[in-house]
């Protein structure tokens, strides 16, 4: 996908570029109120200095940005390792559009930007914006369009620019749809998952997307889970508090991520000797081995939608039942020590 374009008729050519060799978004965060985040992953074996790019929101189907739109990033990403960029809404006292990120989000994060919504709007994405990795420096004043920073290449594009997708009612009239998981994915058919949800790179994907897509598949590339969700006992039901259920940030991925670009990584179904089988699974169970560390497993459907939940009481292997539809699988394991892998598994 990195190659020569003209970008809807305004945005300059690129040169070709290798898979492992630029960095790509990660991870998507559009969660509840302010809680939104971009996780960026560096496949290469150099560091990278995040103060060369910016990140830009094409808004409500625009198909032009300006610097008011945009934010030059600052920070270093490791060698195959990842940057968690956060909207910076850290003020605890702050309220309505001030509301400040969870706790949950803002450990997570290694920058924070756009405090200012007046003076950037970059990090403040509802479901239905565009979002482009660039690299370049940012010139001129907030009027001047993102395509003539210095040095202007675009790295990654999440959703479609130009495009504003519609709810689940069809409308787009009020700029509250997202894309979603039925075809042609901006008609509001089926399930929101550019909207209270966080999206996941797949690990076989190698390189950002630099030409504006036809259509915008969220799940063609990424994998779904909810961006908030409900705390449950060991018996798998919700706990309710004074206010109702208890609802955590499930923002335990964002901090790591599982890229074939990684020499160093083991396979997708074994981390920390946790291991999948079988996958694929013909009948919907699969069995996880050398659990002895493991709390709890949450079975997630592509959609992001809950299916299942189970705790282990100590045993080394745990059977895991999915749901009934067939195709792709979130567990999401969590270990006695508070640390969380999410596992991908397949029903055919």
């Amino acid at each position: 996908m990195k190659k020569a374009l003209l970008f809807l008729g305004m945005l300059s050519s690129v040169a070709y570029a290798q898979d492992c060799s630029k960095i790509f978004i990660s991870e998507y965060v559009e969660g509840w109120s302010n809680n939104k985040a971009l996780e960026i992953y560096n496949p290469t074996n150099q560091s990278v200095n995040l103060g060369e790019y910016f990140v830009a929101r094409y808004s409500n189907g625009s198909s032009s940005a300006t610097n008011a739109n945009a934010v030059q990033l600052s920070g270093t990403i490791p060698a195959h390792g990842v940057f968690v960029a956060v909207l910076d809404k850290r003020n605890p006292l702050g309220t309505g559009q001030e509301a400040p990120i969870w706790d949950s989000l803002e450990v997570r994060g290694d920058g924070f930007f756009s405090p200012v919504y007046n003076t950037s709007n970059s990090f403040y994405w509802n479901g239905n914006d565009a979002v482009l990795l660039a690299k370049g420096t940012l010139t001129g004043g907030s009027t001047s369009s993102v395509t003539t920073a210095t040095g202007f290449q675009i790295i990654d594009v999440f959703g479609k620019i130009g495009e504003n997708p519609a709810n689940s009612t069809g409308s787009s009239a009020n700029n509250d749809g997202a894309w979603s998981s039925g075809a042609p994915h901006n008609t509001g058919i089926g399930v929101q998952l550019t909207s209270d949800h966080s999206l996941i790179r797949k690990p076989a994907i190698k390189k950002g997307v630099v030409t504006n897509p036809t259509f915008f598949n969220p799940l063609g590339e990424w994998d779904s889970i909810p961006a908030v969700t409900y705390v449950m006992d060991q018996n798998g039901d919700t706990i309710e508090g004074a206010n109702g259920p208890i609802l955590f940030g499930n923002w335990f991925s964002l901090g790591t991520h599982n890229c074939e670009c990684n020499p160093l990584a083991v396979g997708e179904n074994q981390i920390d000797e946790v291991s999948l089988y079988p996958n694929p699974s013909n009948d919907g169970i699969v069995y996880v081995k050398n659990t002895q560390g493991v709390k709890e497993i949450n079975v997630i459907n592509a959609l992001g939608q809950h299916v299942n939940h189970f705790s282990n009481n100590a045993s080394p292997i745990m059977s895991v039942r999915l749901g009934s539809d067939k195709g792709v699988y979130l567990l999401q394991i969590t270990q006695t020590n508070g640390a969380v892998l999410t596992k991908r598994v397949i029903l055919q």
